[in-house]
């Protein structure tokens, strides 16, 4: 089972020593479900694998978001990785430093830059030109310098999901790495800009070492061309993109990317930066949601559950695989071949398709490695609340986000004058 904090005990799934159904009975459904130890687990498998080097874990806060989340990873000193100015101010709020945040992104505003310059963010991963001159325009008005680093684009092919590959040149991401000299000596000349770093992400949800390999190979050709013309480099970002296992894949452990870059670094001063997202929060969450009705038409079989795309939109969105299993084991019986749909209006509304499953209406059933991209991405769609979060602590549960209610969707919009 890829989560491995959520097993059987007694016929009964459970996270950690917490059962499914007992909250679902207490929070209701659909609900994601979080695994403090599972978080903790996965963060410290990168922190130790860096140790004796001069480092920085930053996590990238788009995987998942939920404050109870940050905050768990900030008490263990994690930075942060964030793409917008809404995502440093969760970030703040739960607990963590904007000294150790990194800014990413391809469109970030003007105002966005002036927060985070206020704020004092670690450095902006610049990823345009006219990003560059944003940033210089801004920190003259503010009074500040700006520490970045560019993006490049090293034109990898990451081998995987084509939206989630970043690092190729028809990717709207980043520089391509050729242009990067002129563009440092740009920066290298501007009063209120100050070079730091090089920083390079070519995708999400990778399982093989060669990709980022040549990434970095590339990028650290362009660190030494740098210093060459007079432009030292502080640190160097290697960003994200670890996968995890869903079903079959057997990506490396952090252990084993870490030493892969740390070989590649042996005798350079450089700062390490990484971005795991993913590879954090993915396999510490389920999503948990109810049977609704079981149905068929002629032979297929249908699990109409109370979760659907709009709580869960991986499978729809990339017909991405996830794991289901029955929370309670209730028979001997092999069970049988169901797809597991939502209440969406939308054929793609899907969680999971051919599952063999012994299962009844009423029956509780557990999507894992929901952990990242599950709540994130998750909408209001045909008017529907998004779910609640709960945080699992060894014996404890933490409501740690409660259940929209219909109300709370419409509280910001307003009918028409009365005369109108």
């Amino acid at each position: 089972m890829p989560a491995e904090f959520f097993t059987y005990v007694h016929g009964v799934l459970h996270a950690e020593r917490v059962s499914l159904e007992e909250i679902a009975e207490s929070y209701g459904t659909p609900c994601y479900v979080y695994s403090r130890a599972a978080l903790e687990r996965r963060f410290n498998a990168f922190h130790q694998a860096l140790f004796g080097i001069d480092h920085l874990v930053c996590y990238s806060v788009k995987a998942n978001s939920n404050l109870a989340v940050l905050d768990v990873l900030a008490r263990l000193g994690s930075g942060f990785d964030i793409v917008s100015a809404g995502e440093l101010q969760r970030v703040l709020a739960a607990g963590g430093k904007a000294s150790r945040t990194v800014f990413s992104g391809v469109g970030k505003t003007a105002p966005e830059i002036a927060q985070a310059l206020e704020a004092g963010v670690y450095c902006f991963n610049v990823e345009s030109a006219a990003e560059l001159e944003t940033i210089d325009r801004v920190s003259r008005a503010v009074g500040k310098r700006a520490p970045i680093s560019f993006r490049v684009n090293p034109d990898v092919d990451a081998r995987t999901h084509p939206y989630i590959a970043t690092g190729l040149n028809e990717n709207k991401f980043g520089v391509p790495i050729e242009e990067a000299p002129a563009l440092y000596r740009q920066a290298a000349g501007m009063e209120h800009v100050e070079v730091h770093g090089v920083d390079c992400h070519i995708g999400s949800q990778q399982t093989s070492l060669e990709p980022f390999a040549d990434a970095l190979d590339r990028v650290l050709g362009l660190v030494d061309a740098l210093e060459k013309i007079g432009i030292p480099i502080r640190h160097l970002n290697v960003g994200g993109g670890l996968g995890i296992r869903y079903k079959d894949e057997t990506p490396p452990a952090p252990a084993e990317y870490i030493a892969a870059i740390r070989k590649r670094l042996e005798e350079r001063r450089l700062k390490l930066i990484v971005e795991p997202g993913r590879a954090v929060a993915g396999n510490a969450g389920a999503l948990l949601t109810r049977v609704i009705y079981l149905k068929s038409n002629g032979e297929k079989r249908f699990a109409v559950t109370d979760a659907a795309m709009n709580d869960l939109i991986r499978p729809a969105l990339y017909g991405a695989w996830q794991e289901v299993r029955a929370v309670s084991v209730i028979g001997e019986s092999a069970g049988k071949r169901y797809d597991i749909v939502g209440p969406v209006c939308e054929s793609s509304d899907f969680l999971a398709k051919d599952r063999i499953l012994d299962i009844e209406p009423g029956s509780l059933l557990a999507i894992l490695s929901a952990g990242a991209y599950g709540f994130v991405m998750s909408s209001n769609y045909n008017t529907r609340p998004r779910a609640a979060e709960v945080m699992v602590d060894g014996e404890r549960a933490h409501l740690v986000r409660r259940r929209e209610q219909v109300k709370d969707l419409f509280a910001l919009e307003s009918r028409m004058p009365a005369d109108g």
